[in-house]
């Protein structure tokens, strides 16, 4: 019987995820079974069982993915040698995840995934250090902006990457509720407004002056 290489092993991996995203996106994760998965799979259930133990792998699994691809697109910003540029860069290719109408079934699990972490240890423990890393990655390129004089010297680059890795959460929830969702629209909302927390403010001596003026 010829073996498997570790690239068909990989393959077929992914299609049993995601053919459990299917699943997951269609009926949740606990209206879906292992045998749900091994029939939208195609394959064998002998066969799940090589690379999956229990459905809450699966779902382990998943968030383990996202995980990557997340990663991926922060190490994309952080190759950047200018901070604003970067942190365009990061705000940009994860607004374009949300306009994606291929990712709609990921973005349903993502948002599962948030109600299952209550319950589910393992689960809250890999998505709390995801978000973790994300939002360490912009804290990091605000702090270099704020070294550079291109962002205020008074930002605080942990709160402001909480409240974006927020926004981005509502934005995720809001794209799967709405398939209109305007990414072109949002994207130069949250640039706007990134602009303003962080651009640096007028000197003393400027805002004095103004102060005159009124």
């Amino acid at each position: 019987m010829p073996r498997f290489t570790e690239a068909q092993k990989e393959s077929r991996r992914q299609e049993i995820l995601a053919a459990a995203q299917r699943c997951f996106a269609r009926n949740g994760f606990h209206n879906t079974t292992i045998a749900d998965i091994v029939r939208e799979s195609g394959v064998s259930q002998g066969t799940f069982y090589l690379y999956f133990e229990t459905k809450d792998d699966v779902i382990a699994a998943l968030a383990d993915d996202r995980s990557q691809g997340d990663a991926l697109i922060d190490a994309i910003a952080r190759a950047e040698a200018d901070p604003v540029v970067g942190l365009t860069v990061l705000l940009d290719l994860h607004g374009r995840t949300l306009a994606d109408a291929q990712r709609s079934d990921e973005r349903r699990v993502v948002i599962q995934g948030w109600a299952e972490a209550l319950r589910n240890e393992l689960i809250r423990r890999r998505l709390l250090a995801n978000t973790s890393r994300v939002q360490q990655e912009i804290a990091h390129l605000i702090e270099r902006g704020r070294r550079t004089g291109q962002f205020r010297s008074d930002a605080e680059p942990l709160g402001v990457a909480r409240v974006l890795i927020a926004l981005f959460h509502g934005l995720t929830l809001r794209a799967a509720w709405d398939g209109a969702f305007d990414a072109a629209l949002t994207a130069k909302t949250i640039e706007e407004m990134v602009r303003g927390a962080l651009q640096p403010r007028l000197g003393a001596a400027d805002s004095a002056g103004r102060e005159d003026t009124r």
